[in-house]
């Protein structure tokens, strides 16, 4: 059975890792709208943070940072499980990320986890999508 689940207004870290849990169960999970995932903390030092995740490195040998945020979330999940054996690499097989709501998602029912919601009033935050329009992503209209 495959979990289909809300990222909107998630604190990413708590969310990848409760996801990286449910993988190494081995749950499928689908995720939508990945570029609103919220991560806590103030905006300048996120981008220079986030900037230097992306330019480090060789740009042919690596390590390679994605600049689109549902290949940031991803990444994000993979840094919480055991990629190296077998187990660890199953469970980052059994999650999809996707940027909005695909046409063959529309019509069914997404769940949401409300324990990792982001209370947005009380905290500075940036957006996921944010971040990934200052390294240079161009979304799509």
């Amino acid at each position: 059975m495959t979990i289909i689940l809300d990222a909107t207004d998630m604190i990413l870290g708590r969310f990848a890792s409760a996801l990286a849990k449910k993988l190494l169960m081995g749950e499928k999970i689908v995720v939508v709208n990945a570029e609103e995932t919220v991560i806590i903390g103030k905006k300048d030092n996120l981008f220079v943070e986030y900037k230097e995740l992306h330019d480090r490195g060789h740009r042919y040998m690596g390590p390679f940072f994605p600049k689109v945020p549902h290949l940031v979330f991803k990444r994000t999940v993979r840094g919480m499980l055991p990629k190296q054996n077998r187990r660890g690499k199953a469970a980052l097989g059994r999650i999809m990320v996707h940027i909005g709501v695909p046409e063959n998602l529309e019509g069914m029912k997404v769940e949401s986890l409300p324990e990792y919601k982001a209370d947005l009033e009380k905290k500075k935050f940036v957006r996921l999508g944010d971040i990934c329009k200052h390294l240079g992503w161009v979304p799509r209209v």
